[in-house]
């Protein structure tokens, strides 16, 4: 023992020849940090990414001695046929840029975004800023070709990913009104010839889940723009419709049934589902919220509601009516 500090003294040779001791201090070698993309969205419906170069050893002046592409591989699929490449080139202010247009098909589903340097393994990339402006009340020109939505978005664990729709023909909903006897709903019609046309005689289809073959239908009502309506909404494609939950109920033998709602025209061509898509919310459901209400049902007190699915789809479900406490 030292008498100064009453520590076990240390013995010369135990820390080499210089007699004095070195703390072992460990080593912590930290990871780079992951590629950041920004991104910005058109009202097409196309996607611009821009991304800082790697390192500074690259000179973007010579792009024939490197490589490098923005890589979109579709999540959950082996198809090596669902990986897009994107070439990356200098925007000229030293960073990279890729575009993605609204005229390259990205099949529905989810893509998560890499970046890939020449023979390198392809990185994924994390979001920075996204300007989704273009997004907000988006409205689509007048078009047969399918439509095409993408919003990039930040998945749980912090990379970029985007989802992808591509519909054609499409409801967008618009302002629900769920009460006590059902759902009120307003939407426009997009990617038909003639909308007017379209949807005289259409009606709304609500599909059960549990059984394919079960459909009950509400008539469709053509609404007339306001007289002070922008020229682009007095085309005929706005429609409303008033679906009962009684008639729902009907159906209902317990459990939850799910009823998923479709617009189908008159002359039996191809129906659209109807779905709220046109914005820069990626998960409705967890934004737009509908009240759950009381329905009579011969088999049990029921409730019914509203709500958007995973795919952002509109759907009515029905379960049984919890008891009332106490």
């Amino acid at each position: 023992m030292t008498p100064e500090t009453g520590k076990p003294s240390v013995p010369a040779n135990a820390a080499g020849s210089g007699g004095s001791t070195t703390p072992e201090e460990s080593t912590i070698v930290s990871a780079p940090a992951p590629p950041r993309a920004d991104c910005i969205a058109d009202s097409a419906g196309g996607l611009t990414f821009d991304l800082d170069a790697p390192g500074p050893g690259l000179d973007l002046s010579e792009p024939d001695h490197w490589t490098a592409a923005l890589v979109l591989r579709r999540r959950g699929s082996d198809d090596e046929a669902e990986e897009i490449r994107l070439p990356l080139a200098p925007d000229g202010e030293g960073r990279l840029r890729a575009v993605l247009p609204s005229t390259v098909a990205l099949p529905e589903g989810r893509w998560d975004v890499y970046v890939a340097f020449a023979d390198a393994e392809p990185r994924r990339l994390v979001p920075g800023p996204a300007d989704l402006r273009s997004l907000v009340d988006r409205r689509p020109g007048p078009s047969t070709s399918p439509l095409s939505v993408r919003i990039p978005y930040a998945t749980k664990h912090g990379n970029l990913s985007l989802r992808s729709w591509l519909r054609g023909p499409h409801a967008e909903a618009g302002d629900l009104h769920p009460d006590a006897s059902g759902l009120t709903a307003h939407g426009r019609i997009h990617r038909v010839a003639d909308p007017a046309a379209w949807l005289t005689g259409a009606v709304v289809e609500a599909r059960c889940r549990r059984a394919p073959d079960l459909v009950v239908t509400a008539p469709v009502t053509r609404e007339k723009p306001a007289d002070d309506a922008p020229a682009e909404e007095a085309d005929g494609q706005d429609f409303s419709f008033t679906l009962e939950y009684a008639r729902l109920a009907e159906e209902w033998h317990g459990g939850l049934d799910v009823w998923d709602l479709w617009l189908r025209p008159a002359d039996g061509s191809e129906p659209a589902r109807i779905a709220r898509l046109l914005d820069d919310v990626v998960d409705k459901q967890q934004i737009f919220t509908y009240p759950v209400l009381p329905v009579d049902a011969a088999y049990a007190p029921a409730q019914a509601g509203p709500y958007y699915t995973a795919d952002n789809d509109l759907a009515v479900r029905i379960e049984e009516r919890p008891p009332v406490a106490g």
